[in-house]
């Protein structure tokens, strides 16, 4: 394989899989390089949050993926820079030469400056961090259940919900079913129905990206499942014991936050141009300035679009420019040329719960029940992998007709934890 060209991929996310599948059986080495060793369908994490799906139903060994692919090999490990002059890229003492380059690292969770927050309010961009948020909204109901302090009690039942976009319009709306629903049965000495959860944003109205309408339903609906909507209402500090609300203060045992997005290390990598966000602002072909042979895609580039606006972030343009770029190396190979890269926006999708959900295809508006199970066989027909969707398929279909949680176990608990949910009665006996 040594005569081949060399592509390297960075991230092994919906924009990096897109385009090491469209160059597998092609005459070219590929090398796919990512920290895990899978590929994540991020936008069901939340169900993985809220205890709805496991982490194996979401997630597929990258490996897997293309062990048909003999010209697909996969690199795990944690890129640290990038030799642009070299033509290198870096992961720790290996490095890694190109001919060509995909940069595909995703974004992280911002804090907009207030990153003392996230050991206290974590985001949703991994398993790591929803099997934690799972443990810890299980574990509050699990001490609220032992407690004898019923200011402790109210504290471990409030539940804060940060950004008023699709993620935490969705994680207020499973927090909500969860708490209202799925476990009402299953406690004694407290009520989950009593929890409280609090979405909050920080402008005039929810799914800013959706039509009006969309959004006002959606908010009538989370309130119809019992969250509470604070409007023009930024965060302006959170505490171990819980959240300010303009002048307000909220206990809350758990704050997850949803507000915001930055890409971190690129920028000071390829030393070109970015926003504020820290996305490259790429050429028409998603190419870094003044270096045609490596290319930026997802939500690592600044990709102008119409009105103004940029292509969003998510899945579908990752994998649209996934696949683009891959053509683009193809045709540079032989020397062809090839049109600008141009964004086709199938629509918004965003659920809020059982028969709940908002779709905006391009102008055609869709809410309901409808759009509830529109939204569902679109995120299964996305889904990577053969068995995955199948998998998912019959845990919703289990979950919708039973209204069972089917991944409500607590992992991961060190001593403190163990003895937090001891009961009462053993506690003091012991």
């Amino acid at each position: 394989m040594s005569d081949q060209k060399r592509v390297v991929i960075v991230g092994a996310g919906f924009g990096g899989m897109s385009a090491a599948k469209k160059l597998a059986g092609k005459n070219v080495e590929v090398v796919l390089i990512d920290k895990r060793n899978h590929h994540l369908f991020q936008p069901l994490l939340y169900q993985v949050a809220t205890a709805d799906l496991s982490p194996a139903e979401i997630a597929w060994p990258t490996r897997s993926i293309f062990s048909h692919a003999p010209n697909v090999s996969v690199f795990m490990g944690e890129v640290t820079g990038i030799d642009l002059a070299g033509q290198r890229v870096l992961s720790g003492d290996h490095h890694l030469e190109y001919d060509y380059l995909i940069l595909a690292t995703g974004a992280v969770t911002s804090y907009f400056g207030n990153d003392h927050w996230a050991s206290l309010a974590p985001g949703l961009k991994n398993i790591t961090e929803a099997t934690d948020i799972r443990k810890n909204l299980l574990l509050a109901f699990e001490r609220a259940e032992n407690s004898e302090d019923e200011e402790q009690k109210r504290r471990l039942l409030n539940f804060v919900v940060v950004g008023g976009g699709p993620t935490g319009v969705e994680m207020a709306g499973a927090i909500a079913e969860l708490a209202k629903k799925a476990l009402t049965d299953d406690f004694r000495r407290i009520d989950p129905r009593d929890a409280r959860i609090i979405l909050v944003e920080g402008s005039d109205r929810l799914l800013g990206a959706f039509p009006r309408s969309l959004s006002e339903y959606t908010h009538q609906s989370l309130e119809s499942l019992g969250v509470e909507v604070r409007l023009g209402s930024p965060v302006s500090d959170i505490t171990e014991q819980g959240v300010k609300i303009g002048d307000e203060f909220i206990p809350a045992a758990n704050v997850i936050w949803g507000a915001g997005v930055q890409v971190p290390d690129l920028k000071d990598w390829v030393q070109k141009p970015a926003d504020r966000g820290g996305r490259i602002i790429v050429e028409p072909d998603l190419s870094v300035p003044g270096h045609q042979n490596v290319f930026v895609i997802g939500d690592a580039a600044h990709v102008p679009w119409r009105d103004g606006l940029t292509v969003p972030g998510i899945a579908p343009a990752a994998k649209q420019q996934g696949k683009y770029v891959a053509r683009r190396i193809l045709d540079l190979m032989d020397g062809r040329s090839t049109p600008a890269f141009k964004y086709s926006h199938a629509g918004n999708l965003a659920t809020i719960g059982r028969h709940r959900a908002v779709i905006d295809l391009n102008g055609f508006k869709l809410k309901g029940w409808l759009a509830w199970w529109f939204w569902g066989l679109a995120h299964i027909y996305f889904l990577i992998g053969i068995r995955a969707p199948a998998l998912v398929m019959v845990q919703w279909v289990w979950s919708y007709l039973f209204r069972k949680k089917g991944a409500r176990l607590i992992t991961g608990l060190d001593k403190d934890n163990a003895r937090a949910v001891v009961p009462p009665a053993k506690q003091k006996a012991g």
